[in-house]
Parts: structure tokens; C-alpha cells; sequence
């Protein structure tokens, strides 16, 4: 049995705490929470510990949870890493770029294990493509959010656009060659709205758009490649593609065009989207992970790359735009 202790039980906190109590093989063993709303509300509604001592909390657990404000991530994570605890972290992975990088290090030579909370590689929407052979040339992405005070204390870059960083850098497998964009600060002292575009040395590339100043929510990317078009809708769990029929494909919807080359068919398919807790199927995979000593879905190294390119599109913006 894994003894889990969570750090930070604010609004996403909550979600963690209810999701370990309905995985196998952990037990809770407490909290520790700085703000006495939060802690007083973890101990009522989920009869929790609230432990007063950090190190307390870690040395009686042995996975830490940390769902902290971001620039309280490297300090947690270093005292646990040093004290040979698992380690699953929200993203980003850090504050800034150095601390990641000592984050990586750490984790390597402690041997533990570490995963960084990218939930939309557990998307059902996102899951239901995984079987494809999957080689985007180009890729759309709208992440549109209405305004929420929780979060700003890092620009929308790091809080929203950062999910589908990490997604396109775990589908193109290639380097990235050039980053242009650009953004503006409206309601936060960070970009609040931001356009970038992302090329990679073998030609595919990504344009991305994130505000978090929008009047309506959109979580939306579109993959085109060779043959194939696949659209995932993150928000509402859809998932379409539409490519060449090939002789094994059952139950799609086809029609056949002409073409100057000769008559095609195309195949359009609506994968059925199980019903499925992001959440709690990657804090399953954490646990898997360590209990079968298998590489993190998404590592301490996934979360440092999605990171290291957030910052240089911040340093992009930095010197190229206006912030108002």
C-alpha cells in the first residue's frame, strides 16, 4: 500500500484528494495547506490529517502530490526528491527554466519516480487516436478559456497554451527549428491572449492560439497529414477522422471522390469516447508506474521540454510585443 501526501488542497486540490481515495494501493495519509479555508474544508468533507510540518508529511508518505502555486513547485519537489519520495507535480514542471533543469537532475540520480500533471494526455478524446500511425505535418490548436483570477500568477503561456505544447512535442518527433509570436497582457501583468507558431526540422508546422480572456471556452486541435485529418474536441470528448479507406476499415461512413489521379475513398470515423476521469487515470498511471517500475507516462523530462519551449515563446513575446 502507497501513502500518499498532497500538497496544496485549493480548487484543483480538491479534485486530487477525491480521485486517491478511489485508487487501489494508496492510502491518504494527509495534507499541508498554508491557507486555514482550505485545510478546513480538506479536514470536514474528507476527515484528512492536516500536518503542520512538511517534512513530517513526506517522511510518513511515499508519494508526495504537489498541487502548489507554481513557484512553490522546485522547493517541495527538491525536499522530496532528497528524501527519496515519488513525485507527481502539476504543470508547469517549475518556475523557471533552471529549476526544471535541477528538477531533471535530481530525479535521475535519486531514482524515484516523477510525472508532471499535463492531464490532456488523458483526455479519452485524445487516448481514442493513440492506435493511429500518427505523422502531423501541419497542426490547429484553439485553447480558449473565460477569465478566472486562479491561475494568473503565470501567463496564459504556462497555464493554458502549455497542454498542447507538450501534446505536439510528444507527437512530432523532431526538434524544434524556429518560434515566432506574439501576445498581449490585457487583465494580468502576462500575455492573457497569445498566437504562435512553431516549425520543426522536419517540416510539420504548429500554430497555436490560447487566451484566457474569451466569452466562450474552445479546447480544440486539428492534426493534418499525409492521407488523414484528425480533429479532437478536448472540452467535449469528440474525436473525427477522415482519410483514405484502407481495405481493414469496418463500421466508417465512405464516399469516393475523383481526383486527377483516379477515383480515392474516403473513410470518416467518430471513435466511440468512453467516459473516463482524466485525473484519476493519470494519477493511476503514476501508481503503475512505480508498483511495476515502468517510465512515467509523462516525466520530470516531457514536463522540462513543455516547458523550456513556453518560456521561449515568452521570451519571443517579450521582445516582440507590446504588453498593454
Amino acid at each position: 500500500m502507497l501513502k500518499v501526501g498532497v500538497f496544496g488542497v485549493g480548487h484543483l486540490g480538491k479534485f486530487h484528494l477525491n480521485n486517491w481515495k478511489e485508487i487501489k494501493d494508496v492510502k491518504l495519509v494527509g495534507f499541508f495547506d498554508p491557507n486555514n479555508d482550505n485545510a478546513r474544508i480538506a479536514v470536514e468533507e474528507y476527515g484528512l490529517k492536516r500536518f503542520s510540518d512538511e517534512e513530517k508529511l513526506m517522511d510518513a508518505c511515499d508519494i508526495i502530490d504537489v498541487i502548489t502555486p507554481t513557484d512553490h513547485h522546485f522547493d517541495i519537489c527538491m525536499m522530496a526528491i532528497r528524501k527519496g519520495k515519488h513525485v507527481f507535480v502539476e504543470k508547469p514542471l517549475a518556475h523557471t527554466i533552471q529549476e526544471g533543469r535541477d528538477l531533471v537532475n535530481m530525479v535521475r540520480e535519486a531514482n524515484v519516480k516523477m510525472q508532471v500533471g499535463h492531464v490532456e494526455r488523458f483526455n479519452p478524446a485524445y487516448l481514442a487516436i493513440q492506435e493511429m500511425n500518427l505523422n502531423p505535418m501541419f497542426i490547429e490548436v484553439h485553447r480558449l478559456a473565460q477569465f478566472n483570477p486562479r491561475g494568473t500568477e503565470v501567463s496564459v503561456i504556462l497555464d493554458l497554451m502549455i497542454h498542447d505544447i507538450d501534446i505536439i512535442l510528444s507527437l512530432v518527433k523532431s526538434d524544434v527549428k524556429n518560434i515566432s509570436a506574439s501576445g498581449v497582457a490585457v487583465m494580468t501583468e502576462t500575455p492573457d491572449i497569445a498566437n504562435v507558431r512553431i516549425e520543426f526540422n522536419n517540416g510539420c508546422v504548429a500554430n497555436l492560439t490560447s487566451s484566457r480572456i474569451s466569452m466562450k471556452k474552445m479546447r480544440k486541435m486539428r492534426l493534418f497529414q499525409k492521407d488523414a485529418y484528425i480533429g479532437i474536441d478536448f472540452l467535449e470528448k469528440k474525436t473525427e477522422i477522415i482519410k483514405l479507406k484502407q481495405p481493414d476499415d469496418q463500421n466508417v461512413f465512405s464516399f469516393d471522390i475523383d481526383t486527377q489521379h483516379g477515383t480515392k475513398t474516403i473513410a470518416i470515423a467518430n471513435p466511440v469516447i468512453p467516459q473516463a476521469n482524466a485525473i484519476k487515470l493519470e494519477l493511476e498511471s503514476f501508481v503503475d508506474a512505480i508498483i511495476h517500475n515502468k517510465p512515467t507516462v509523462v516525466s520530470e523530462i516531457d514536463g522540462f521540454l513543455a516547458m523550456e519551449v513556453a518560456h521561449q515563446i515568452l521570451d519571443k513575446i517579450n521582445n516582440t510585443s507590446i504588453l498593454v
